[in-house]
């Protein structure tokens, strides 16, 4: 539970129920709650010279105006802390009737950026205090600095003081801090705004765990909602929910949700633009068939899994009332409905899920419900999240059936990052099936149930004449590379272009840019020979897009061992680079055999163990593949609604 709270205030309606909730939270856990306001006296100051010009003439000779600007910022400063001091006030009535106790802060800048600043290091600028006697100052963040009060001269003017700028700050608080509590709005809300500035500004860059509140509902026998999407930042959020709810006495709404309509509606979109021959090279047919048959089947195969896993954490918080859901559609839009119907007191979701991306601020589905959910928010934060924090399940480790060596030596002809996503899909329909042995039998039924025609070639079902054409296509392709030079040039070979103007028809020159066709040394391109044929022009554009990328227009043997160090680490070998592989691997194997030699040729040995060198050990997808398992309905013919209802029967069923 939460500790120490942080609770900037405004006076708002929203700030008050902030309050409310911070003051039940920390009565719960024994916390203590900081309340804060920040203001911003340079602002001010900025303000007031833009006024001076509108001044009457005698106030404007440079000894009065400068006379004037250290006055004006005087008592502004001191108007602001004693404003701010009256917000606290409030707060800490409310925090003393319920025995919570209080500490007072004021932070002086830009508010969004000292909030974060406060929340993520305790390195909010707290001012010195104008004027504040000694017994009020000590309940203050920083209150040890106390400055003098206006002083009045002789004539009854405020003295002009000059004050140096450090000795208007009083350093930092220092503070670690569990939760920050703000209000969805402050007092400058508008009719149609769907959450308050500071609020938008301070989610994206705090790293904390975040209640912003929007109404008044208590925490206390209400009604939690929580989703879980499969990565560790859920289960982290999934914890945290169980916790809050045990302590509040409150009922668990857990929900995992997935889109199926994305892929349909992609499909049919490309379908409107393709044409005739586009569509055979795509292969369109066949590829829908893939998705259909593995990636929807899987996602709500996964989903699954993660209420598995959520409810796996839920035995360790016995007394808690849990209530699961799937969810099919898009994440944001299917869990506002949910929230619509179920009405929760508090919504908790993580910052990030599963597909978070290095650098960015927040996940688009929270940053989505962060704007629309109607009721009290909990975002958690990212700080201590461990891969380990995903629960294990008994199945994760379930040990696959026994093969038959002729089938093992095909199967090994998958490339070692697929190998897992292929075996499991055989053994799946293997048991299905009734066998407790993988055969070539086996193995052949379940390529062509599973996979397309392009892709069961590449397995050694049907013959090799798409092979040889893909082959032909990948050669033309490849003639098209453009290849100058050698790394040991002085001058690059190709760092100038022709160009002929279109109205004169002069010829000029100018720098080559990544805007131009990619050039490639001789040593590069030879190395990039060493590809398979079928997936050599797919190698040659991810590393020049890999070199647009960082603004390079020559591809040498050090910027392709960039560019696979950078796929390496980020993974990305999509599902098209894969097929090419695939296809690849067969046309070698199929030529092997016809020559009477080893069923697995030593190209395909060394293609292997360079994959296993250089730290190529799964496939993007293999956590939607390895679930992948019948599903009730075909979202191919069916709506979503139906889809639903079946899956939700499904469910139900299970459950009796």
């Amino acid at each position: 539970m939460y500790s120490e709270v942080l609770v900037p205030v405004d006076n708002s309606q929203c700030s008050d129920w902030a309050v409310a909730r911070a003051i039940e939270l920390c009565s719960k856990s024994q916390g203590r709650i900081t309340g804060n306001h920040v203001y911003a006296a340079r602002l001010h100051d900025v303000r007031f010279r833009q006024l001076e010009t509108g001044l009457p003439a005698r106030f404007q000779t440079p000894k009065e105006i400068q006379r004037q600007r250290k006055v004006h910022n005087k008592l502004i400063e001191k108007g602001l802390q004693l404003i701010s001091d009256s917000f606290l006030d409030q707060v800490e009535r409310l925090c003393v009737a319920a025995d919570v106790p209080l500490r007072r802060q004021l932070l002086e800048g830009i508010n969004y950026e000292e909030i974060v600043n406060e929340v993520n290091r305790g390195e909010g600028q707290l001012p010195s205090l104008i004027g504040f006697d000694a017994n009020l100052a000590a309940n203050y963040d920083g209150g040890e600095r106390v400055r003098s009060d206006v002083r009045l001269g002789a004539d009854g003017r405020i003295v002009a003081e000059d004050e140096d700028q450090a000795d208007r700050l009083a350093g930092a608080s220092g503070r670690q801090y569990d939760l920050v509590l703000m209000g969805a709005h402050g007092i400058g809300r508008q009719p149609y705004s769907q959450v308050g500035g500071v609020v938008a500004r301070s989610a994206r860059r705090i790293e904390k765990d975040m209640l912003i509140v929007r109404n008044d509902k208590p925490l206390l026998g209400g009604k939690f909602m929580v989703g879980v999407d499969g990565s560790a930042y859920s289960y982290r959020t999934m914890r945290v929910a169980l916790e809050l709810a045990r302590d509040f006495d409150a009922t668990l709404y857990v929900c995992s949700a997935f889109d199926v309509e994305y892929h349909h509606a992609v499909f049919n979109n490309i379908k409107d633009v393709l044409s005739e021959k586009a569509a055979k090279v795509f292969k369109f047919e066949e590829q829908e068939e893939l998705h259909n048959n593995i990636i929807d089947k899987g996602l709500l195969r996964l989903s699954q899994e993660n209420i598995k896993r959520a409810e796996a954490i839920a035995k360790e918080f016995p007394d808690v009332r849990l209530e699961t859901q799937i969810l099919i559609g898009k994440p944001f839009q299917v869990i506002l409905q949910w929230v619509e119907e179920i009405q929760p007191s508090m919504l908790i979701v993580g910052r990030h899920g599963s597909h978070r991306i290095d650098g960015t601020e927040m996940g688009s589905q929270v940053e989505n419900l962060l704007r629309l959910a109607q009721c009290n928010l909990l975002v958690t934060g990212t700080v201590g999240v461990k891969p380990e924090d995903i629960p294990w399940l008994e199945e994760d480790g379930k040990a696959g059936i026994p093969w038959a060596p002729d089938a093992e030596v095909r199967i090994q002809r998958v490339p070692p990052f697929a190998q897992g996503i292929a075996r499991r899909a055989v053994e799946e329909y293997t048991v299905e099936h009734g066998a407790d042995l993988v055969t070539n039998k086996w193995l052949d039924e379940a390529i062509k149930k599973l996979l397309p025609t392009h892709m069961q070639l590449l397995m050694g079902i049907g013959d090799a004449e798409e092979l040889a054409r893909a082959e032909i296509k990948a050669e033309e392709q490849m003639a098209k590379t453009l290849v100058l030079g050698n790394e040991s040039d002085s001058e690059f070979a190709g760092a100038v272009v022709d160009v002929k103007c279109p109205i004169t028809g002069h010829m000029t020159t100018r720098e080559r840019t990544v805007a131009d066709p990619t050039v490639w040394t001789v040593e590069a391109f030879a190395r990039l020979r060493t590809v398979p044929l079928i997936a050599r022009p797919l190698a040659r554009n991810a590393v020049e897009k890999f070199a647009r990328g960082h603004e390079m227009w020559r591809i040498t043997t050090p910027v392709m061992d960039e560019n696979k160090q950078a796929m390496i680490e980020a993974d990305e070998f999509d599902a098209e680079t894969m097929m090419g592989m695939f296809r690849e691997l067969r046309a070698k194997q199929i030529r092997a055999e016809a020559e009477g030699g080893d069923g697995l040729s030593q190209e395909m040995r060394q293609f292997i163990e360079e994959a296993k060198a250089s730290g190529v050990t799964r496939c993007p997808i293999r956590d939607i593949e390895e679930q992948a398992s019948a599903c009730p309905v075909d979202f191919k013919t069916v709506s979503v609604a139906d889809a639903k209802a079946a899956v939700e029967k499904l469910l139900k069923t299970g459950d009796e």
